[in-house]
């Protein structure tokens, strides 16, 4: 069992920064690809940002240039840099681990809430 703990949401204004962190409960967190999803009111969850075990990322189009994920291993921690937030940011964003193929079975965080709003 793995447990994923996330932190570092909150209310921002337009155009600025939060930096979340998932924090994992497992002696082999380098095994596992780590991504960061986000839900918003009455949407589908995203995949908003990928990390593989050999730190290779990948970045949703709608976050590219404003977005990045990385990840220590020696911490077992995730993070997910935002910057420029935009409105349309506001979600709950929940941390996943996953051994295999991202969109399958998995580990999720409780999430957190991110708004952005003036």
């Amino acid at each position: 069992q793995v447990q994923l703990v996330e932190s570092g949401g909150g209310l921002v204004q337009p155009g600025g920064s939060l930096r979340l962190s998932c924090a994992a409960s497992t002696r082999i967190f380098s095994v596992f690809t780590m991504a960061w999803f986000r839900q918003a009111p009455g949407k589908q969850r995203e995949l908003v940002a990928s990390i593989t075990t050999g730190g290779t990322t990948n970045h949703a189009d709608s976050v590219k240039g404003r977005f990045t994920i990385s990840r220590d291993n020696a911490k077992n921690t995730v993070a997910l840099q935002m910057n420029s937030l935009k409105p349309e940011d506001t979600a709950v964003y929940y941390c996943k681990a996953v051994a295999g193929a991202i969109g399958g079975f998995g580990y999720w965080g409780q999430g957190t809430q991110v708004t952005v709003s003036s």
